[in-house]
């Protein structure tokens, strides 16, 4: 009997139980659609942090505030005043394979621009911000340190921002009014989106740190301090030079704590990549759990075939049939179950994916590894829960078979 006439048979005998097959594939079908599905949304997660690392810049490091204590309770990393914005020029000049430092404070306001307004972050800073944070203009131009020398009333916008205000892309030398100071626009910021952390990179005005200090915080310390090393290999370097410069700037003997914290954002980011990738994989764990049953189901179903199909079984013997062909006949045909099932999980897996990716605003990457894993599985259940239904009816006594009622 030619491998054709097994798949034809086999084809024959799901088709006359189209709805029992449909059932018994069923617990198939939501295995693979979720084992995609899980792995369609880590996959996309993993690549959402890349990007953000890529527009980040590979070499950043953040200086952030230490914690602060207040009557007992403990205010978190940020609260300390302790970085100035000469401690920002200090590691300028002094660390080794530094390629660029930006001060960093930080507020919120309600930017007014004729009869709109828009509640957003303001961001002050200095020109080399924009290398060190990895942006590019869509339009206009940037502040320059003379306007930070001169606490300039110069404003660049993100893109949310420049289209909240001015909708119709008039923003160039527009005035805002940020706390009742005017700015005049200088230039827009391209857009970068949502950050792997799911905020709105584009929904901020950036100024002169002078300007913010002055102006509008009436504060001398900094948020943050963006550093960016002049290679990968140069970040461990710049970290420890850093962190020393600061304890001596800061007069911290040797058994004080640092008032201050440095982070590796390539650190952070890769710890952010490494925890997707273990939930997608645990996702993908669970969702192998229901293939596993449905492969329990399969086994099952073909038991009552078997039963059910004794007398067949007996005549095809009687004509000559091996029990390897009964063999292959049953195995073939709890195959095609599988593969069917997953066939149609694929198809699911793929439409639950795209449309979490549009319900949810999540990005979703289906891979082929996924697809082909997930039906390669599928397959392999059907061989292995169909092997001992297909066995028990290739060892029936044709005599026993052909008496069944």
């Amino acid at each position: 009997m030619s491998f054709l006439v097994l798949v034809s048979v086999a084809w024959d005998a799901l088709r006359q139980n189209a709805l029992r097959s449909l059932l018994t594939m069923l617990g198939v079908i939501i295995g693979v659609a979720a084992v995609i599905t899980s792995m369609a949304i880590g996959t996309g997660a993993r690549a959402a942090v890349a990007a953000q690392l890529a527009n980040l810049g590979s070499n950043l490091i953040i200086v952030v505030p230490g914690n602060a204590v207040s009557n007992g309770v403990s205010l978190g990393l940020g609260a300390r005043q302790s970085l100035k914005l000469d401690d920002a020029t200090a590691i300028a000049r002094e660390v080794p394979e530094v390629g660029a430092v930006a001060p960093q404070g930080n507020t919120s306001a309600q930017v007014v621009a004729g009869n709109r307004n828009w509640s957003t972050e303001i961001v002050g800073t200095t020109p080399a911000w924009i290398r060190v944070q990895n942006w590019t203009l869509a339009q206009g131009r940037f502040f320059s340190y003379q306007d930070v020398r001169n606490a300039g009333k110069v404003a660049v916008l993100g893109q949310t921002v420049a289209q909240s205000l001015f909708p119709n892309g008039d923003a160039i030398g527009s005035l805002i009014v940020v706390k009742n100071v005017p700015f005049q626009v200088v230039g827009v910021l391209a857009s970068k989106g949502q950050s792997g952390f799911g905020r709105d990179q584009d929904d901020q005005v950036i100024v002169p740190i002078s300007s913010m200090q002055l102006r509008l915080t009436g504060q001398n310390w900094l948020a943050s301090i963006a550093v960016s090393a002049q290679s990968p290999d140069a970040v461990d370097s710049v970290i420890s030079s850093t962190e020393a410069l600061l304890r001596l700037r800061h007069h911290l003997t040797a058994s004080a704590q640092d008032d201050f914290q440095v982070r590796n954002i390539a650190n952070v980011m890769q710890a952010a990549n490494a925890t997707s990738q273990i939930q997608s994989i645990l996702l993908a764990a669970v969702a192998a759990v229901s293939l596993v049953v449905g492969g329990i189901g399969i086994m099952n179903i073909m038991l009552v075939s078997v039963t059910e199909r004794t007398r067949e079984i007996g005549i095809r013997m009687a004509i000559g049939a091996k029990e390897r062909h009964i063999l292959l006949q049953f195995l073939v045909e709890a195959v095609a179950l599988a593969c069917a099932g997953g066939i149609l999980g694929i198809m699911l897996g793929v439409g639950a994916s795209l449309l979490t990716s549009h319900l949810a605003g999540w990005q979703v990457i289906v891979s082929s590894f996924s697809v082909a894993l997930s039906f390669g599985f599928s397959a392999l259940i059907g061989v292995i829960f169909g092997f001992y239904p297909a066995r028990r009816a290739s060892m029936l006594n044709p005599i026993e078979a052909l008496r069944h009622e």
